[in-house]
């Protein structure tokens, strides 16, 4: 992988050893134990270069350039061949696209190319997706002091590349996972016998944790904000509850709405107050953005 490539992939705030994971595990379902693909070799001479296009077939908002960069340095290092291929990144990660716009050119061996070419274009593709339907919700939101969040429902072991094109998008990340904040969901509270319980065990077990904790009534809310919680999660709760609890909780703690939020809904739950909007569709259900890689004629 290039200097600049981890560079960018730093900036990105992604590391770029668990990138080269990622990629190097993806390029390898693809060629299989024999890292072979049989008809790039069969059909391609080895000595063949050739340069193609990164270009998007449809508009949106693109993130993942310095990933599908990474795969396509990183191809000839998992095929143990000798040549590598070199990126040249046209567009820039949160942009947007049109149409036939080219986003990235790339020039090596015509067979590390087209061996390359499904794996950039799945992560490339998927990340702008992600993107482009946090874009959506931003813009939707756009006028109010609410953000969009993502939450844990990712794809498994692509988890910081999607949280990622959540942010390319312009929406916020939650926590990412298990780790690094408590969240008091309604199973946690029936365990440990009521939010303030599950609140002052979390607390008292871990100090310094992010303490997040779900409520279902205004009561839930100022039970919760009580017991010293600073982020309460309003589980979905109308437009007229929603009000209800930012009326009662004041600024004494974040508000974030969330569970079965729509693009049709998003102005109405913002204007109620709220200081954030939780949507797991953005990582669980964006569709891809179309993109291709076209070899360049001679």
């Amino acid at each position: 992988m290039s200097e600049e490539t981890e560079w960018l992939l730093r900036a990105a705030g992604l590391d770029p050893d668990r990138v080269r994971r990622v990629v190097t595990d993806a390029l390898v379902e693809d060629l299989g134990p024999a890292f072979l693909d049989v008809t790039s070799v069969a059909t391609i001479p080895d000595s063949q270069v050739d340069t193609a296009d990164v270009v998007a077939r449809a508009d949106g908002v693109v993130a993942g350039l310095p990933v599908a960069a990474a795969v396509f340095e990183l191809v000839g290092e998992v095929t143990g061949a000798s040549s590598t291929v070199v990126v040249s990144l046209v567009a820039h990660d949160g942009e947007r696209v049109a149409h036939g716009d080219v986003l990235a050119t790339v020039t090596g061996p015509t067979r590390l190319l087209l061996t390359a070419e499904r794996t950039a274009l799945n992560l490339l593709s998927r990340m702008s997706g992600v993107a482009t339907h946090t874009r959506a919700w931003a813009d939707a939101l756009a006028g109010t002091k609410a953000m969009v969040l993502d939450t844990r429902k990712t794809t498994p072991g692509l988890r910081a590349l999607e949280k990622y094109a959540v942010r390319a998008g312009g929406g916020t990340n939650k926590r990412m996972g298990l780790h690094d904040a408590a969240m008091v969901k309604d199973n946690h509270k029936l365990a440990a016998g009521g939010v303030a319980a599950a609140f002052r065990r979390v607390r008292a077990a871990f100090p310094e944790v992010p303490v997040q904790v779900e409520v279902d009534t205004v009561v839930e809310a100022v039970e919760a904000v009580e017991a010293g919680a600073d982020f309460l999660l309003l589980d979905n709760m109308g437009a007229e509850l929603l009000r209800e609890v930012v009326g009662a909780v004041g600024d004494r703690a974040e508000l974030e709405a969330t569970g079965g939020l729509t693009l049709a809904v998003a102005a109405e739950v913002a204007a109620t107050g709220v200081d954030y909007l939780s949507v797991g569709a953005l990582t669980h259900s964006s569709a891809i953005l179309d993109i291709a890689l076209d070899l360049r004629a001679e």
